[in-house]
């Protein structure tokens, strides 16, 4: 049976059917090439500091880049997997509910109706057509109750092999001024920090375009935080190199 209430501006509809949002590329993507920048930006400030030497640098950062690039794919992985078998775990717990407890998993979904401003007869009326439908009762109860989402079973691969694509991907960026400049290493940590920079502005502007939000201030944001962090690995490469700038 297909539902389609409508509560004062609020919609749902066919309850029974509907597939909710997973969590999409644009996040996957956001986590890798973030996490890929800052943390080989960091890397490679502090071996640029310490060694002065482009071949250490180089060793260093692509070190960095493939190490971090299958972490942030497992993490994905296993991250991913671990919401998926909390939603199941969680859906068990309330099959068993409706059935050992049903009117209080009936209370449960009038607290929702109401809370949608839903009262009085009609309440009673949309009540019984949802406890009707076992599987509408249900994803009531995950979506609006629980907060829960369904995740799809290929999601952690696909996850797994965005986040650790993007990570390479934003790793090498850092890189690039190095390879460039390689025989000057100021012009590289100058280089780096700049392309950084505007890598990670354009990222938080583009996922501002994509989602909601003030494009400059999310630009901002990101690159704030992304330098930020990146430089604590340039500050500890110049304390322990004794204070002294190349």
């Amino acid at each position: 049976m297909a539902l389609r209430l409508k509560f004062w501006k609020n919609e749902i509809a066919d309850v029974t059917g509907e597939q909710h949002k997973q969590p999409g590329l644009l996040s996957d993507f956001i986590l890798g090439s973030q996490d890929g920048i800052v943390n080989v930006l960091g890397v490679i400030l502090g071996v640029a500091i310490a060694s002065q030497e482009f071949k250490i640098v180089l060793a260093g950062g692509l070190a960095a880049t493939f190490a971090e690039s299958i972490s942030m794919g497992a993490v994905a992985y296993t991250s991913t997997n671990a919401r998926r078998e909390f939603y199941l775990a969680e859906m068990e717990r309330e099959k068993r509910e409706m059935k050992d407890q049903p009117e209080s998993e009936k209370e449960e979904v009038r607290a929702i109706l109401r809370r949608w401003g839903v009262q009085g007869p009609e309440l009673e009326s949309i009540l019984t057509q949802i406890t009707l439908d076992p599987k509408a009762w249900l994803d009531i109860m995950m979506t609006h109750e629980l907060n829960l989402s369904p995740v799809d079973p290929k999601q952690a691969s696909r996850s797994a092999l965005l986040v650790g694509m993007a990570a390479i991907v934003g790793s090498i960026i850092p890189l690039i001024p190095f390879i460039v400049f390689r025989n000057d290493i100021v012009l590289g940590i100058a280089g780096s920090l700049i392309v950084s920079a505007a890598t990670l502005f354009s990222i938080g502007w583009w996922k501002a375009k994509m989602t909601v939000g003030r494009a400059g201030r999310s630009g901002m944001q990101m690159l704030v935080i992304g330098i930020a962090s990146a430089l604590a690995g340039f500050a500890i490469a110049w304390l322990v190199s004794g204070g002294k700038f190349l």
